[in-house]
């Protein structure tokens, strides 16, 4: 009999501060995503189980393309396995909008289609009283 809860998809969207740029031509490193992505789990941890859960471990994590300052990044995850406390999911972050400092100071554009720049395989558990 298979879970309801298989195939649950969760998504954030997060505009990249320069605060967070730690490198040259505004690059982010990769753990931001990885702190978009703990975000994320716990709201399918809520929905799924009614607590926030507790992040357990990575299986993958791909870093494809970079993250800038000025990004809005749009966050996923999708519950693909469903154990007695633990939860499998399939994280991806994407590039939705990137800044244009070539144009202007303040200029952006929407990149369609959009740039997957990280995506990783994660494990939560959650208390069995949940």
């Amino acid at each position: 009999m298979s879970d309801s809860r298989v195939g649950l998809t969760v998504m954030h969207r997060r505009y990249v501060p320069y605060s967070h740029a730690h490198y040259a031509g505004s690059l982010v490193d990769g753990a931001y995503a990885l702190g978009l992505f703990g975000d994320v789990a716990t709201e399918v941890c809520i929905r799924t189980d009614g607590d926030e859960g507790l992040f357990a471990s990575y299986s993958d994590v791909q870093f494809r393309a970079p993250m800038r300052a000025g990004d809005v990044l749009e966050v996923t995850a999708t519950v693909t396995r469903v154990g007695t406390r633990s939860r499998t999911i399939d994280f991806e972050a994407r590039v939705v909008c990137r800044g244009r400092p070539d144009r202007s100071e303040s200029a952006a554009e929407v990149l369609d289609p959009p740039v997957v720049a990280v995506t990783a395989t994660g494990t939560v558990v959650v208390p069995a009283s949940a």
